[in-house]
């Protein structure tokens, strides 16, 4: 079986990245207009607070997901430019098995930990 691509890689991660923010974002409609209809108050319906954590984990879920969207999309734009793979500190090859694990890394490991 052949290796992905780089672009394969980031690609996949697009679509499947895009596939989750969908089905988060209809969960989180869902939530929102099964809330319209009632007469909950989140503050003293014992329920309400399980609707209101529901609402806010989505949410920052779906933040993430979208940042993390950013990302992989940048790195396409990096590999488009000749730049995907080369450490933004030390201007040095990331190594192969580090952009295998996250395949929008823009330092080696060494800059992404902080350490010199």
């Amino acid at each position: 079986m052949a290796q992905d691509t780089p672009r394969e890689r980031l690609t996949r991660e697009v679509d499947e990245i895009t596939a989750r923010i969908a089905t988060m974002t209809t969960d989180l409609h869902a939530i929102f207009d099964a809330s319209v209809d009632s007469n909950a108050d989140d503050e003293h319906d014992p329920e309400g607070q399980t609707i209101g954590y529901e609402r806010a984990q989505l949410t920052a879920l779906i933040t993430a997901a979208q940042a993390q969207l950013t990302a992989v999309e940048q790195a396409l734009t990096r590999l488009e430019e000749g730049s995907y793979g080369i450490c933004t500190v030390c201007h040095r090859p990331i190594p192969a098995e580090r952009l295998e694990v996250r395949p929008a890394a823009t330092t080696c490991v060494e800059h992404a930990s902080g350490s010199r």
